[in-house]
């Protein structure tokens, strides 16, 4: 019964750290999509605020990683990184491969949910391509205590992808409609806002 007990709270641990990982991921996301420009201590309070999310357990000894990157598709769905930063791991370069250290993430490759609305003939006039996406990508290294129903380390992940909302960026193009992307280490006052198509100051 003792093992039960403590095998089922170990479990418990998981699944509850599990929700927590990929609320962090959805958090992270609706954050920086809500900006038109961050700079890079904006960013990193973003990052860091958001480890609060995964309390009570600890982040303090290189449990947590968190990144939030920007994609570009161009007219073909091909994804470009733009920027990128993160908490507790390396920021991605061109021709990333994975998140951090631990691989959860083999490429960079949009959900098959976006399929059909990015890259796609079906699309008519091709309304999602070269456009932003914002993708914030989190893992947690989650090591059981005692370790009777879970031995080692167990990897716990999660990506969520949003449009920016809001951007003062629209660069013209011929083959289809301006993307809108959250600027990096710059600032500005006044935005589009994609979800309603109305200008307002951010």
């Amino acid at each position: 019964m003792l093992v039960l007990l403590v095998g089922g709270a170990e479990l418990g641990d998981g699944m509850a750290i599990n929700v927590k990982v990929s609320a962090t991921a959805h958090s992270v996301a609706d954050m920086v999509t809500q900006n038109t420009s961050l700079s890079t201590a904006s960013m990193q309070n973003i990052l860091t605020g958001a480890t609060s999310i995964i309390a009570p357990y600890h982040v303090d000894n290189g449990q947590l990683l968190i990144t939030v990157s920007e994609v570009s598709s161009d007219a073909n769905g091909n994804l470009t990184l733009r920027w990128s930063q993160s908490y507790n791991g390396s920021s991605f370069g061109a021709g990333r491969t994975s998140l951090g250290t631990n691989g959860l993430y083999a490429a960079l490759t949009r959900p098959a949910s976006l399929n059909g609305t990015v890259g796609n003939a079906n699309n008519a006039n091709n309304q999602n391509d070269q456009v932003s996406f914002i993708v914030s990508e989190v893992s947690y290294a989650f090591t059981p205590n005692l370790g009777y129903t879970i031995s080692g380390t167990v990897n716990l992940g999660d990506s969520y992808w949003l449009f920016p909302r809001c951007s003062t960026n629209s660069p013209a193009n011929s083959s289809g409609p301006a993307y809108y992307d959250v600027k990096f280490s710059t600032s500005t006052t006044t935005c589009t806002c994609t979800q309603h198509l109305q200008q307002k100051t951010c």
